[in-house]
């Protein structure tokens, strides 16, 4: 009796993974420090694959604690506020990019800038059509979107477990679709990454964007196998719930690329 659970806390055991994945995180680190070296990737893939594999163990440790019951009312209520911070560092994250290419596309000129670089974009750099390649993939997220509030729609107001799939799979097909139209825009751009502050804005805000889809995606097709699995409830489904929020955040971040770098800074 004395060892008895009378709280509604979840006391965690003692477990590696935060070591494991500390010790993987520094070797990436590492690694991708002696790969910009020439040094080979070797040890920054060495790194990767650490990193995957404490992800995968640790959330699919975190999934068995949902399953057998530690996950109380007032655990999810810590979990939720824990993934709005994380959101929410997001969009600090995606503000730094924000302010770097708003800030150069209003004061274009540098101290000892020539002045071909007073204007914006700069001379020499042919933007993309924001109507036609960008249009697209801004409906194919929004769509994407659609139907994973339909696929949440489907479990917790109906309790429809073959609509979800069907969202799930309708957004996660979408979503890689994004991805290949993102790939091919990069493929024909008339412009890189280096020798002009353009390009360099422009790849890393939507650089990070397209690795934050891919990512959205995998959450989104992990939440497709606990289904299939037979996983999630109306009322105990904050795995997907986290998978949604993303996936919005990941949309409402496109609109705003979208109107910023494609129409109005273009």
């Amino acid at each position: 009796m004395a060892h008895e659970k009378n709280h509604d806390y979840h006391i965690l055991n003692p477990s590696l993974w935060p070591l494991l994945g500390a010790i993987a995180g520094f070797v990436m680190l590492f690694g991708a420090v002696l790969f910009f070296h020439d040094s080979g990737p070797w040890v920054l893939l060495v790194g990767f694959v650490g990193v995957l594999y404490v992800m995968f163990g640790w959330w699919s440790d975190t999934v068995t604690e949902n399953q057998i019951g530690d996950h109380t009312p007032v655990v999810l209520i810590g979990l939720r506020y824990g993934f709005i911070l994380f959101i929410m560092s997001e969009v600090m994250f995606f503000s730094a990019w924000f302010w770097s290419f708003f800030k150069h596309a209003m004061y274009p000129m540098g101290e000892m800038s020539p002045i071909e670089d007073s204007v914006w974009p700069p001379v020499g750099i042919e933007t993309f059509d924001p109507w036609h390649l960008p249009l697209i993939n801004t409906l194919i997220l929004l769509c994407s979107g659609a139907a994973a509030t339909w696929a949440h729609h489907a479990l917790v107001h109906e309790e429809n477990r073959s609509d979800m799939k069907w969202g799930l799979i309708i957004a996660i097909a979408l979503g890689a679709l994004f991805t290949v139209f993102q790939a091919y825009e990069y493929s024909h751009a008339a412009f890189g990454f280096s020798g002009n502050i353009y390009g360099a804005n422009f790849f890393m805000a939507t650089g990070f964007h397209g690795f934050h889809v891919l990512v959205g995606t995998i959450f989104l097709f992990i939440c497709l196998m606990r289904v299939m699995r037979g996983h999630f409830t109306a009322t105990n489904h904050l795995g997907f719930e986290a998978a949604a929020w993303y996936w919005h955040f990941v949309d409402v971040v496109w609109l705003f690329l979208f109107a910023a770098v494609y129409i109005w800074g273009g």
